[in-house]
């Protein structure tokens, strides 16, 4: 596993191009609707947030695991937020 740091970096730089894609497709597709735009923007800030928290716990019994799961958890939100911006 990679470390923490890396890690970090990984989930903003991924989020980071989720929205960028958001705002593109939105550039790219004027007819569409803006509040689903914004909505998924949301959902991308807020599963950014609670990475970055569960990232930053400091009293965790087994850190390996810890890191794990939350790693695994940003692959699934991740590809989830992909799905929704390719339904837009």
């Amino acid at each position: 596993m990679s470390s923490v740091k890396n890690l970090k970096k990984d989930i903003n730089s991924v989020y980071g191009e989720l929205i960028e894609a958001v705002y593109l497709r939105e550039l790219l597709k004027p007819k569409g609707s803006k509040d689903n735009t914004e909505e998924i923007v949301n959902q991308v800030i807020t599963s950014f947030d609670s990475l970055i928290e569960k990232l930053n716990q400091k009293n965790v019994e087994n850190k390996k695991a810890h890191f794990k799961s939350v790693a695994k958890e940003f692959k699934v939100s991740a590809e989830e937020l992909v799905k929704s911006i390719n339904a837009l």
